[in-house]
């Protein structure tokens, strides 16, 4: 399950850190296209972080269901 938790915060840190500076990008040139990539790369970013949480709480019902004694 560690593995599973660092890849999920390796994606999250890059599509967060991605969705950050596409935002910076156009504060600095006023382009249209780079907001929409940055609420594209902060959705993804959120979706990530939702599955991890999704996965650890159903992981732990499972692992509940599966040693219930």
């Amino acid at each position: 399950m560690t593995i599973f938790r660092w890849i999920m915060g390796v994606l999250a840190v890059l599509f967060g850190g991605g969705a950050i500076l596409s935002f910076i990008i156009f504060i600095a040139a006023d382009i249209e296209l780079w907001i929409r990539r940055a609420r594209k790369l902060g959705r993804l970013a959120w979706a990530v972080c939702l599955f991890w949480f999704n996965v650890e709480i159903w992981g732990r019902v499972a692992r509940v269901l599966i040693n219930w004694t």
